[in-house]
């Protein structure tokens, strides 16, 4: 495999380097003035951050011109997201509005549709959730319950969704709901619904979780109303929807993995720095064979990543190996954190006000474990590795 890059990659790479020397919040690639959730403008900051992305062609570079990305290639993608995790650029607010929702828009959507959400997706000015996940639906999604009924010219929907990120902030929501339930084919009588949260109908709540955090969120659906022209594909048929949004939102996991290859250069860097009797802890031979075994499997998971990849380049669209990037990335990014916690002895349980140092690995540690559910379990991501790839039969418990 040829890891180089082209002379038109290197300069994409060299002027987007450039543009976020000039367009990166003053002292943030320092490490100065970098703002997080604990400040009340955290959220309009990352709006605003959107829109310079917007304004420099920078807000989704894989769309087509005509919507206005740069019809960017996979190669450039790939550069991009290097680029964004070197610079540790501020978090995407609209991430599920750009990578999700407005790629099946553009590929699926009506003209209507597109007119009236695709600009504000790109400019931050509609922030985007998806309301996939239910109480008793978590990873089985042909069990939902929320229900939408036609009513004269509209769809009262009623329900619940949970683990909704960006719920709290998001303007619209992408939507599942069950329109019929005559069919005996679970996945049939689907429908997927454009939905607006300011209105009365939908109540969102927060879920604060173990590291203090808000990310996610519980929304409630008591006689929401949607339209026809609110819905994207066929009624009944949003399970072809849902399989084309899945298809785009698999191809972020790069970017995770380059962050995970920045976070093991972090916790050499705290090996190095940290002592124990006197001496750094890389210098003992039980953490140094911890790290090599670290290494090799973060830097196996990243090359199994160019593999599929590339297959991917070939075959023009991604397949079910994305779920094998996305099985590594997140269980091994939960041990790498655990380990540096681990290092840390008793300090590695002190946290927040307690802590004598900074607490950057604790934090990442217990947001770590998120990664095994958000986008779909660990063990979905198996039986899809089993069944779409190694060709075994279905799990007998589905």
């Amino acid at each position: 495999m040829d890891f180089s890059f082209s002379k038109k990659e290197e300069k994409f790479r060299s002027t987007l380097r450039s543009w976020l020397e000039e367009n990166l919040p003053e002292g943030w690639l320092e490490g100065k003035n970098v703002i997080t959730k604990e400040n009340a403008e955290y959220w309009d900051f990352l709006r605003s951050w959107q829109k310079t992305l917007y304004e420099g062609g920078y807000a989704a570079i894989a769309w087509p011109e005509k919507y206005g990305g740069r019809n960017a290639t996979l190669m450039e993608e790939i550069i991009y997201q290097q680029e964004m995790v070197r610079a540790n650029a501020p978090q995407l607010i609209n991430y599920v509005g750009i990578h999700m929702v407005g790629p099946t828009l553009i590929q699926i959507g009506t003209e209507e549709q597109k007119e009236k959400y695709i600009e504000k997706i790109l400019t931050g000015e509609e922030v985007w959730c998806q309301g996939y996940s239910e109480p008793n639906a978590g990873s089985d999604l042909t069990a939902i319950q929320t229900s939408a009924v036609k009513n004269g010219d509209h769809w009262v929907i009623n329900g619940q969704k949970v683990w909704t990120s960006f719920g709290h902030v998001a303007d619209k929501c992408f939507l599942l709901a069950r329109t019929s339930s005559s069919t005996e084919k679970k996945h049939k009588g689907i429908t997927v619904f454009l939905v607006d949260m300011h209105q009365e109908g939908v109540e969102t709540r927060p879920i604060i979780q173990m590291d203090g955090e808000h990310d996610f969120n519980e929304v409630y659906l008591n006689d929401a109303i949607a339209s026809d022209a609110d819905i994207i594909g066929e009624v009944d048929e949003g399970w072809k929807v849902m399989i084309a949004l899945l298809m785009h939102e698999r191809t972020g996991i790069g970017g995770q993995l380059f962050t995970l290859e920045q976070q093991f250069k972090d916790l050499v860097k705290m090996t190095n720095e940290v002592e124990e009797d006197g001496k750094p802890l890389i210098k003992d031979p039980f953490v140094r064979q911890k790290m090599v075994d670290l290494y090799t499997r973060s830097r196996g998971s990243l090359l199994n990543y160019y593999r599929n990849l590339t297959t991917t380049l070939k075959r023009g669209y991604p397949g079910a190996e994305g779920s094998m990037d996305k099985l590594l990335v997140s269980e091994l990014t939960k041990e790498v954190f655990s380990y540096a916690v681990s290092l840390q002895n008793h300090q590695g349980v002190l946290w927040k006000e307690d802590a004598l140092v900074d607490t950057y690995w604790q934090d990442k540690f217990l947001h770590s474990f998120g990664m095994t559910i958000g986008g779909g379990t660990s063990e979905v991501q198996k039986n899809t590795i089993a069944e779409r790839i190694l060709g075994l039969p279905k799990d007998l418990g589905r």
